[in-house]
């Protein structure tokens, strides 16, 4: 594979990482290094002609010592590699995102079945899962409903995710995060399909009591 050739534009530009080279160099004097082998300190003319025989660039890649140190390489196909490295680890780089599941506390346990399975596939892909519990007028002040939901909630999915976030209120909203197990070799677990768990509705969801009508009027 052919790497970038080097130009005119090559000898007097600045590299990746703010890298200086050729006549770009502003130090008088600078430390040579080419390959393994330390060639002392040279005029800054003297390194850069050097350079240029081996059909190499002069790059500085100590600024800040006495004097600067240079190497002595190709820089074509040091930007070539540099790139490619980058490409490479933006690759591995895994994309989690956070979806959100919106509960009521009277949902309709069908529903809540519904909306366990969307938690459950979500968790499979590697996302992360909030989950929120709606609150109305005065159900706020059974609280401990919405904490049972959620507690059952992440019971169901376990062999797929875990609590990352423990339940929390906000406003009339109460919600926790699950995030996605991990496997040894990285990345989210997937259950088998055997393993999945069905909805479980916690025992205080019969419980929610009825609204007076003024309370429902609050809504």
């Amino acid at each position: 594979m052919a790497f970038p050739q080097r130009g005119a534009n090559d000898r007097g530009s600045s590299g990746p990482g703010n890298l200086k080279i050729n006549h770009r160099i502003r130090a008088k004097q600078v430390r040579v290094v080419e390959g393994e082998t330390q060639l002392g300190v040279m005029m800054l003319q003297d390194a850069i002609k050097k350079a240029e025989e081996a059909g190499m660039d002069l790059v500085e890649v100590s600024p800040m010592s006495t004097p600067p140190v240079c190497r002595i390489m190709d820089y074509g196909k040091y930007k070539y590699e540099t790139k490619k490295q980058a490409n490479e680890s933006r690759k591995k780089q895994t994309v989690m995102e956070i979806k959100e599941v919106k509960l009521r506390p009277k949902t309709d346990e069908h529903d809540v079945d519904f909306k366990v399975k969307h938690i459950q596939r979500f968790l499979e892909e590697g996302n992360k899962v909030k989950v929120t519990i709606m609150f109305r007028g005065r159900e706020i002040t059974h609280a401990e409903i919405g904490r049972d939901i959620l507690k059952a909630v992440a019971e169901t999915v376990k062999a797929a995710g875990q609590v990352e976030s423990v339940p929390k209120i906000e406003g009339k909203n109460m919600f926790m995060v699950l995030a996605p197990m991990k496997r040894s070799g990285g990345g989210a677990a997937r259950p088998a399909p055997s393993r999945r768990r069905r909805w479980a509705a916690p025992p205080l969801r019969s419980r929610v009591p009825r609204l007076a009508p003024a309370d429902r009027r609050s809504k």
